[in-house]
């Protein structure tokens, strides 16, 4: 995946899970890293760490996504240092809390929203003009089997905001595909990540896995490698508009 190497990339929640795999396996393929944190420096420098090992640039930002002026500042400031980018990376997410959609009130569903959903909007929207400017630049959304499924328990709120991603994506890749951007998205299953530390019971957790025709969760590295393959001009040049389900067989559409 020579293609890669030397390419810059923006990844949002880049601190832990999800985000921090898929920073090391671009900085593994030779590309220069963005790693985007809210509120975990440390855990953000040890990821930058590990692209520069890889001798490649890296620095961290941090902004609250679902804060619209923070997250154009933080478009801002990647590019006064990097110049451009070609591959941004929506990660960032998650549940906020569990709650039943009938119990949901107007601050926790402005808050999911405003995490899952607008935030890859805004931050897409500020760096569109840098895409459209270069060739063979991608965007890779994070959406969620849940996106499908409608969630465990309590998940209902994240998991709508999942499908707005997943739905977004089809949308925008049909906008830009004239412009050369590829639009697509990786939905993860059950991934072993911090999400679920915070959010999912050690009850629940066993119930889903016991769900998973591979009998067992997922890793968070699983999830790189198709995130790796829609950035990849070499290897989907054709691929646009797809959602990339990553989950051990739980849903097959």
């Amino acid at each position: 995946m020579q293609d890669l190497k030397g390419k810059v990339v923006l990844i949002t929640g880049a601190s832990s899970g999800i985000g921090a795999a898929v920073a090391r396996a671009f900085a593994e393929q030779g590309s220069h890293v963005a790693v985007h944190y809210r509120s975990q420096p440390n855990e953000a420098e040890a990821v930058a760490a590990y692209v520069r090992s890889q001798g490649c640039q890296a620095e961290t930002f941090q902004a609250d996504v679902s804060n619209t002026a923070e997250t154009d500042r933080l478009a801002a400031e990647v590019l006064a240092r990097f110049g451009h980018i070609d591959i941004l990376v929506n990660n960032a997410g998650g549940f906020v809390r569990r709650s039943k959609l009938a119990e949901a009130d107007d601050a926790l569903i402005d808050e999911v929203f405003h995490l899952n959903a607008r935030s890859m909007l805004v931050l897409t929207r500020a760096l569109l003009p840098t895409l459209r400017a270069r060739t063979g630049t991608s965007v890779v959304n994070m959406t969620s089997q849940a996106a499908r499924t409608g969630a465990s328990p309590g998940a209902g709120l994240y998991a709508a905001t999942k499908a707005y991603v997943s739905t977004f994506t089809r949308a925008l890749a049909k906008e830009l595909s004239r412009d050369g951007v590829r639009v697509n998205a990786v939905a993860p299953g059950v991934i072993a990540t911090p999400i679920h530390d915070a959010h999912t019971s050690p009850e629940l957790l066993k119930q889903l896995e016991a769900t998973i025709p591979m009998g067992r969760l997922g890793r968070a590295d699983e999830c790189a490698g198709a995130v790796l393959f829609l950035a990849s001009e070499y290897l989907a040049s054709y691929v646009t508009g797809q959602v990339i389900e990553v989950n051990g067989g739980s849903v097959m559409p």
